[in-house]
């Protein structure tokens, strides 16, 4: 557990903001000018009780949540009566189930990584019941013009999506299905097990951009489908209530922290990172790229209808106003570096971009990093990771740089897409996550992209994020105007015409087009089994 110390006097306040992300649970204090100004970081443990399954413990995130809220504040040198509001950011699509009365999970979380689901994905996918839904809702859009009903007609299921991987708890764990029966079984992603842990059971919620996370809610409708509960035998019973994504959702017990501190965002991780960027116009682009990379647009205040697997979401809701994204993703981004470290490649991620810059090239070799699949546009999450393409001549440096082109060019082949679908004209690309601190990457995607793109000081923006939201709820900051003025910039990466594809040389055209392939190649490999 790491900690950060920096001193302040007495009477000032601040803001605690918590992200719950996939490898780690980091709180931050925030000072009026949104400078972290104390920290703790504790590491989360995944689980892997059988090949393709990935879940963690509820119990040892409550208490990862609880220590790092009570180590940043003691970092920061302030009490706890002097935190304004909590603001909570969560991995999306990670959930679990408990009773109703008791709280006792009936499972572990599952992890929005877990491929359990994917034969079932697959089948309903190719079964004649969406191939009639399909058909229906095609003709419903050709009568009415309405796009969520076009949308409806294009939706094939992931097994990133809750959807399905819930279908798979009611149907294989005994208990839960008995509680479902009996009426007492609870529903909840990472941030409304929180939220009912934080209240002692008095709080089953969640918020608008969370929901839209699950794959059960209608973003047109702004509510739970029905439809859609009803299609895959989900009980709408056990699903929280939903708030806007600004809201007072009760305040912590006092036991916990000695004081209640007023909960006042809670919010899904990329979308928090969305608004920790300040991408509040209709054509900001964000590029989170974590465990995995999260490319989001703002689309204004429609949600985008897709053909190729972006996923419309739920930015925010504050007060009457809804913003929606969409998103595309690529998982493994720094599943593939850190697993290049645990084999050796490297010994400090920081190596990596001296080592890719030692050759000029990666010798003709490509990887393809989908340790969880693939996702749009090509959304197959039966692919294996690979390399292809190795030689004699291969070295360290060759597979260390073939590992982050991939990277860039999983970027270039979202950004690709959402530009081809939404037609929305980009205003501004901001970067954030741990893997944007790498250089290399950066600079071949601004050159892939043919676009500038921003780097903030701090990477930690989805904390920023529902703390942003959490303080404009008290007051502790009055407009998005302002927030925008405590924007920082670490670096602003400009396209290098002679390598880009984005620009006039096309020096990684070939070596893309040899990419692609090796994409085909990697698809399809995993058994049915």
């Amino acid at each position: 557990m790491g900690t950060q110390r920096n001193g302040f006097t007495k009477r000032e306040t601040c803001v605690l903001s918590v992200d719950v992300g996939t490898t780690s649970i980091r709180c931050h204090v925030y000072d009026k000018k949104a400078n972290i100004r104390g920290s703790c970081t504790t590491k989360v443990s995944l689980l892997y009780p059988e090949p393709g399954r990935v879940e963690m413990d509820p119990e040892e995130l409550w208490q990862g949540f609880v220590t790092v809220v009570k180590g940043a504040v003691q970092d920061s040198g302030l009490q706890m009566c002097q935190m304004e509001a909590l603001g909570i950011s969560t991995q999306r699509a990670t959930f679990t189930t408990w009773h109703r009365h008791t709280g006792k999970p009936f499972h572990n979380f599952i992890s929005w990584q877990d491929l359990r689901a994917a034969e079932m994905v697959k089948s309903w996918n190719n079964s004649c019941t969406m191939k009639t839904v399909h058909g229906v809702m095609k003709m419903l859009h050709f009568l009415t013009r309405q796009k969520r009903f076009l949308a409806a007609s294009l939706v094939v299921f992931t097994p990133q999506h809750v959807s399905l991987r819930l279908a798979w708890a009611l149907r294989n764990i005994p208990q839960l299905k008995q509680a479902v029966d009996e009426g007492n079984c609870l529903f909840g992603t990472i941030d409304t097990w929180l939220l009912y842990k934080l209240t002692k059971g008095l709080v089953h919620a969640t918020d608008y951009s969370n929901a839209s996370s699950t794959a059960i809610f209608d973003a047109y409708q702004m509510c739970w489908s029905g439809f859609l509960c009803s299609l895959l035998s989900l009980p709408l019973s056990i699903l929280p209530k939903v708030h806007n994504t600004s809201h007072n959702f009760g305040s912590s017990d006092p036991s916990i922290f000695g004081v209640p501190i007023p909960i006042m965002s809670i919010m899904a991780d990329q979308q928090a990172a969305m608004f920790g960027e300040c991408c509040f116009e209709t054509g900001d682009v964000k590029i989170t790229m974590g465990t995995g990379t999260f490319m989001d647009i703002n689309t204004g205040n429609k949600p985008h209808t897709s053909v190729a697997g972006l996923y419309p979401l739920v930015g925010w809701k504050i007060g009457s106003e809804v913003v929606y994204l969409a998103e595309g993703n690529a998982a493994g981004t720094g599943t593939a570096i850190k697993w290049a470290q645990e084999i050796e490649l490297f010994l400090d991620v920081k190596e990596t971009v001296s080592m890719a810059n030692s050759v000029k090239d990666s010798d003709g070799v490509c990887f393809v990093p989908s340790f969880s699949g693939l996702q749009a546009p090509l959304n197959d999450p039966k692919a294996c990771a690979a390399f292809m393409g190795l030689k004699p001549s291969t070295t360290k440096s060759h597979l260390v740089r073939a590992i982050l082109e991939s990277i860039a060019f999983r970027n270039k082949q979202l950004f690709d897409v959402m530009l081809r679908e939404t037609r929305i004209p980009i205003t501004k690309i901001r970067a954030d996550g741990g893997v944007c601190t790498n250089d290399f990457i950066m600079q071949l995607t601004t050159d892939l992209l043919g676009r500038k793109i921003s780097r903030p000081s701090h990477f930690d923006m989805s904390c920023l994020g529902a703390a942003f939201v959490a303080g404009l709820g008290v007051g502790y900051w009055k407009s998005k105007e302002e927030l925008k003025k405590l924007q920082t910039t670490d670096r602003l990466f400009l396209p290098q015409c002679a390598k880009g594809d984005g620009c006039n040389g096309g020096f990684y055209k070939p070596v893309l087009q040899s990419w692609e392939e090796a994409l085909q190649r990697s698809m399809h490999w995993y058994s049915q089994s």
